[in-house]
């Protein structure tokens, strides 16, 4: 079922208006997640996250959601559709499974209007972890 969702996912970005992954980066959103990541180092990126110990999420706008997962944060900027994120939009995620992963697809709903807006297609998730002080 997690190939057929994948596939119709990918299938829509092929639709005209659709955002693809050569986007432009958002400056204002890439001084925002800089100014979050401040004192953390990347880590090597995975493809899935553990539905169980996911925490809150932040929309960085026209660039990536941020997961928090106890201290470390996972960064994923959308493979297509990042130039629709935005903080008036609702994340409606579905998770099929016990992992949300680089290959699900998650729905925009505006926040004033309650309509669907767009959908965003997931990549991979790179965890930041606070540097440890060397003194």
């Amino acid at each position: 079922m997690r190939i057929a969702f994948a596939a119709a996912a990918l299938a829509a970005l092929a639709l005209p208006g659709a955002a693809m992954a050569d986007e432009k980066p958002y400056p204002k959103g890439e001084a925002e997640l800089a100014k979050m990541l401040e004192g953390r180092v990347a880590g090597k990126p995975v493809r899935c996250l553990s539905s169980s110990t996911l925490g809150q999420s932040t929309v960085i706008n026209k660039t990536a959601i941020v997961y928090r997962s106890g201290s470390k944060l996972y960064v994923n900027r959308p493979r297509g559709g990042a130039d629709q994120l935005s903080d008036d939009e609702i994340l409606v995620t579905k998770i099929y499974g016990s992992q949300l992963c680089n290959i699900d697809k998650i729905d925009l709903v505006d926040r004033g209007s309650r309509m669907w807006s767009g959908f965003v297609v997931l990549g991979d998730f790179v965890p930041y972890t606070k540097v440890k002080d060397a003194r």
